[in-house]
């Protein structure tokens, strides 16, 4: 009995690393996906209803949050706890540490801004609004790139 406790405990010592480093990977994709959804719907929203959307990254409150003139209407992304905005590119001289605004207008391209999401474990995703096509595209960063 004492010989399968500790065979058990030393396959579960040896896997436990790769599952949570899976977990933190499945995270950050998710919280990219969301962000490719979120300026999905801001678009579409700008372009359905003729209202110009401002869309707000605060990376102090680690969420992007979308408003339009219409009454009530506001829609916000939160990220998971081990999931924050590093940066917004491309940066911007004399710009507010803790976020950026920007206009979705209906029948505009959309501005060339990108979202850069890290988390604990150091991977990065950067999600881009590509003004040629319209549509939030995800790059897959390295440990040191920002864009």
């Amino acid at each position: 009995m004492l010989i399968v406790v500790t065979l058990l405990s030393l396959m579960v010592g040896i896997t436990f690393p790769s599952i949570s480093s899976g977990v933190e990977t499945l995270r950050l994709n998710s919280a990219a996906e969301d962000v490719v959804g979120f300026f999905n719907f801001a678009i579409n929203r700008a372009e359905r209803r003729q209202h110009a959307i401002e869309v707000t990254i605060s990376r102090e409150a680690n969420a992007l949050i979308a408003r339009s003139p219409e009454p009530g209407f506001e829609r916000v992304v939160r990220f998971p706890d081990r999931v924050t905005i590093l940066a917004i590119v491309p940066p911007l001289p004399m710009e507010d540490p803790r976020g950026r605004r920007i206009l979705i207008m209906p029948g505009a391209p959309p501005p060339r801004t990108g979202v850069v999401l890290a988390n604990a474990k150091g991977d990065r995703r950067l999600i881009r609004l590509d003004p040629v096509s319209g549509l939030p595209q995800v790059v897959k960063l390295g440990p040191r790139e920002t864009e």
